[in-house]
């Protein structure tokens, strides 16, 4: 870079420091004081499966890097990470045959990382092909025999940035409104804790953040979404034809948090009928000392006939935790009011129904057909849970304890109950073992029961 140029890039801040008021007397200068690096005093970090150029959590002096046209400077890095789930266990849900299974999942990351805002994110799933896994199955009789699912497929691929990071130059003061975030591919989407969205889709994606309303508001976010591809619709089925449009916001207030959502879902013909779709969400999230508080209210409209791709209805979730003992256990107490049959705008093959942040009773582990212990579909039921967390061996292992029902509220569907335990372990820096087990019973139909134990390999 020329003397000229930095000399350029200079005068704002020199215009700056000559014309700016006085804002006080009182000159606040740094403490004399060294303060010693302690990053030799830090436990020893697990390194990815492959690291090249800066290490992903390192200490120490920063890469130089070099500086872009822009004025941004990148400090490239590529790191490969994932995890190997391997669990086999049995499964009934009361009202079909027994599942016997032994199952294996995959998920392989390539982060190349830019800078700290800036950055290109591809994943891979080989042992899985949308919700079936490579395993076996001994049961039922009619599946016995070795599963292979692998694909190629690729299940994340996306690019990161931020205007204002990307061109420092064209607002070298962060005043001008550049907090501008944006994000083009293949990503995961999660919106009111997967009420409205839980799924996978290619899109783009725009946030403006750090709209702030003096006296009023702490902070405000603003995104729009289009999705044009990998869309599932609340029957978890993929229809290539939708198309998404979305607007979301979040504002930060001194003690709670406001989300607003609306999504508009076009999609194919159904049977000779349209799924389009619109598909609404309000939360408030708070916390009061040691409780912790979320509500949330999601509601969906089907503009043609009715389907299990969309249909009309409305959900309400109430979630409070906390530790009233003072030490690291969570207690917990969910509920959820679905009114006529509530549809999310995307949901991947994984995810299951809308309910799934009721309880660990109410979701599958998503590895093999082992499913939920209790039905987390949205359609005219109350769902609640209550359990409690305890940690031990310095949160090295935890046991939750939890029960859930089901009331209907239409002579259609049927009451449930259910109680369960999850047993989790971790071994060395690397290894995660968890046991699961729960016994239900359903109005009308036989126990149901689970067991199941899996190894989860982080790397």
């Amino acid at each position: 870079m020329s003397h000229a140029s930095r000399w350029i890039r200079l005068l704002p801040a020199i215009a700056t420091m000559l014309f700016a008021p006085a804002v006080s007397a009182e000159v606040k200068t740094l403490h004399e004081e060294a303060i010693l690096y302690k990053g030799d005093a830090l436990p020893e970090r697990t390194r990815p499966l492959l690291e090249i150029g800066p290490a992903m959590l390192g200490t120490g002096p920063l890469d130089p890097g070099f500086e872009l046209p822009t004025g941004a400077v990148w400090q490239p890095a590529l790191w490969v990470f994932g995890q190997y789930r391997t669990g086999a266990g049995i499964y009934k849900n009361g009202g079909g045959s027994e599942e016997q299974e032994w199952a294996n999942r995959l998920d392989l990351f390539a982060n190349l990382r830019l800078s700290g805002t800036e950055r290109v994110l591809l994943g891979l799933s080989p042992l899985r092909d949308e919700g079936k896994f490579s395993g076996y199955h001994r049961r039922p009789a009619d599946k016995e025999g070795f599963d292979s699912a692998f694909s190629g497929e690729i299940t994340t691929l996306f690019f990161e940035g931020e205007i204002g990071e990307i061109f420092p130059d064209a607002d070298p003061f962060d005043t001008g409104g550049l907090d501008i975030g944006f994000t083009v591919g293949r990503q995961q989407l999660l919106f009111q804790e997967g009420l409205l969205i839980n799924d996978t889709i290619d899109a783009v994606a725009v946030t403006r953040d750090t709209l702030i309303a003096r006296d009023i508001s702490v902070d405000t976010r603003v995104t729009g979404l289009f999705g044009w591809g990998n869309i599932h619709r609340s029957d978890n089925q993929r229809d290539d034809r939708t198309r998404l449009v979305g607007l979301f916001s979040e504002t930060d207030f001194q003690d709670t948090t406001v989300a607003l959502d609306a999504i508009w879902v076009t999609g194919s013909e159904d049977g000779g009928d349209g799924t389009d779709g619109l598909f609404l969400g309000g939360a408030a999230t708070q916390r009061f000392g040691k409780l912790n508080t979320a509500f949330r209210l999601a509601h969906s409209v089907a503009f043609d006939e009715r389907s299990a791709a969309v249909d009309t209805g409305t959900v309400l979730l109430a979630e409070l935790s906390g530790d009233p003992m003072g030490n690291d256990d969570v207690f917990y107490v969910n509920g959820a009011w679905a009114i006529d049959r509530f549809t999310s705008a995307a949901r991947d093959p994984l995810a299951g129904g809308p309910l799934v942040p009721v309880g660990i009773l109410f979701a599958s582990p998503n590895l093999g057909d082992y499913g939920a212990a209790l039905s987390n579909r949205a359609e005219d039921v109350v769902a609640a849970a209550a359990g409690y967390q305890m940690f031990f061996n310095q949160e090295r292992t935890q046991l939750v304890a939890e029960i859930g029902t089901r009331i209907a509220t239409d002579p259609d569907q049927r009451d449930a109950v259910a109680i369960g335990l999850r047993f989790q372990q971790a071994i060395g820096a690397r290894l995660v073992l968890q046991l699961d087990g729960f016994v239900s019973r359903e109005e009308a139909r036989d126990t149901g029961y689970g067991a199941r134990s899996e190894l989860l390999v982080r790397f």
